[in-house]
C-alpha cells in the first residue's frame, strides 16, 4: 500500500437465494431503500476516516434493525419457536475477532460480537453466558418478543406442518439456508474488516449454529482480504469458505474474483452446497460471487454512489470497476 490516503470502499449482503417471483413492489422498495441507507451510513463514516471495523458494524447494525432481513428483528424462527442470533466481525489489521451464538435478548448481535472483540480475552460467546456479559458492559437486554414478525412465525408453522407430514420443505423461504447480512470494509488506512449476522436456519434444532459467527467460515478478515459469507452453513464451515478465499488472495497471490469464484462457485456447489459472499481486497477490488438465483447486495466507493441489486440477472456494477483511486478526494 502507498502512504497516500486510500480510497475507501464499503460491500454489503443482505443474504443469497432471492427469487424474483417471490418479492412485491412494495418489498423490493424497502429492501433496496435499507441496503442503500446501510451503504450510505457506512461510507459517510469511512469518509470521515473511522477504522474499518466501526463502518463494519454500522452498517450490518441498519440491516439488523430492519425486519426484511434475516438478522436482529426480522430473524427466523427455530423449530422450538425461539429465535437464537449469530454474530461474528473481524479486524483484518491486527485479526482480532469477536463472535457470539445463540443469543435471544441481543438487539444488535454485531455491537455484542464486537464488545467480545474489544473487550474480553475471548473470540466466541454462547448464549446465556453472552447475554450475561451484554449486562456486564451496560448493554441493554432486550424482550425476546421484541424479534418476532408475523411474516417469520408463518414460515416456521409452514414448515413445521411439513415436518409433520414427513415432507420437505416446498419454497425457498421455509428452505432457505442462506439468510444473512454482511459488511466488508476498506478504510482510508487501507485496513481490512469483515462482518455477518445471522438470525440462522428457519425450523432449526439442537442450538444448530452455522457459519456467520465462526471465524474462517462465514467471516474473515486480514491485511490484503475481507470475506463476509450467505449461503448453507454447514458447507461453508466444512470448506473454511472465507479464510479459503483469504488465503488464495493473499498467499497465493490469487486474482480476488477468482479465488472467490473458485470457493463459491465451484468448490461448495461441488459438494451440494450453495449461497454466496462478499469479498474485498487492499486494492480495493470486489467481488460478489452466488449461485443462487439472486443475493441481496450493494457496494459504495469512490464515486459515493450506492449501487445495489437483488437479482441474478440484475447487473451490479462490479464488472467493470474502475482502477482504484490513489488518494481519497
Amino acid at each position: 500500500m502507498s502512504h497516500a490516503a486510500v480510497s475507501p470502499v464499503l460491500v454489503i449482503h443482505g443474504g443469497a437465494g432471492v427469487i424474483r417471483r417471490d418479492m412485491t413492489p412494495a418489498r423490493e422498495k424497502v429492501v433496496r431503500a435499507a441496503m442503500t441507507l446501510a451503504l450510505k451510513n457506512g461510507y459517510a463514516q469511512l469518509k470521515a476516516g473511522k477504522p474499518a471495523p466501526d463502518v463494519v458494524a454500522a452498517a450490518i447494525t441498519v440491516l439488523e434493525d430492519d425486519e426484511n432481513f434475516n438478522a436482529g428483528k426480522g430473524s427466523v424462527f427455530t423449530h422450538d419457536g425461539k429465535n437464537e442470533l449469530d454474530a461474528a466481525i473481524m479486524d483484518g489489521n491486527t485479526l482480532s475477532a469477536g463472535a457470539v451464538a445463540g443469543v435471544r435478548r441481543i438487539k444488535n448481535p454485531i455491537q455484542l460480537a464486537r464488545a467480545v472483540m474489544e473487550k474480553t480475552p475471548y473470540v466466541m460467546l454462547s448464549g446465556d453466558g453472552a447475554e450475561t456479559f451484554a449486562q456486564s458492559i451496560g448493554m441493554p437486554l432486550v424482550n425476546p418478543s421484541y424479534f418476532r414478525t408475523e411474516e417469520r412465525w408463518q414460515q416456521l408453522q409452514k414448515a413445521l406442518k411439513e415436518d409433520a407430514a414427513k415432507q420437505p420443505h416446498a419454497d425457498v423461504e421455509t428452505a432457505k439456508h442462506f439468510g444473512t447480512v454482511g459488511a466488508v470494509a476498506l478504510d482510508v488506512q487501507g485496513h481490512l474488516a469483515a462482518g455477518t449476522s445471522t438470525g440462522g436456519m428457519n425450523d432449526k434444532r439442537w442450538g444448530r449454529v452455522g457459519d456467520s459467527p465462526i471465524i474462517g467460515a462465514g467471516t474473515y478478515a486480514n491485511s490484503g482480504c475481507a470475506v463476509s459469507a450467505t449461503g448453507w452453513g454447514e458447507f461453508y464451515i466444512r470448506t473454511v469458505a472465507a479464510h479459503e478465499i483469504c488465503m488464495k488472495v493473499t498467499q497465493m497471490r490469487v486474482p480476488l474474483k477468482r479465488a472467490a469464484a473458485e470457493v463459491i462457485n465451484q468448490e461448495i456447489p461441488s459438494m451440494g452446497g450453495n449461497g454466496g459472499a462478499i469479498a474485498l481486497d487492499a486494492d480495493g477490488q470486489i467481488s460478489i460471487p452466488f449461485n443462487t438465483d439472486g443475493m441481496y447486495r450493494g457496494w459504495i466507493g469512490a464515486d459515493g454512489v450506492p449501487h445495489v441489486a437483488l437479482y441474478g440477472d440484475e447487473d451490479d456494477g462490479t464488472a467493470e470497476l474502475p482502477a482504484p483511486a490513489d488518494s481519497a478526494e
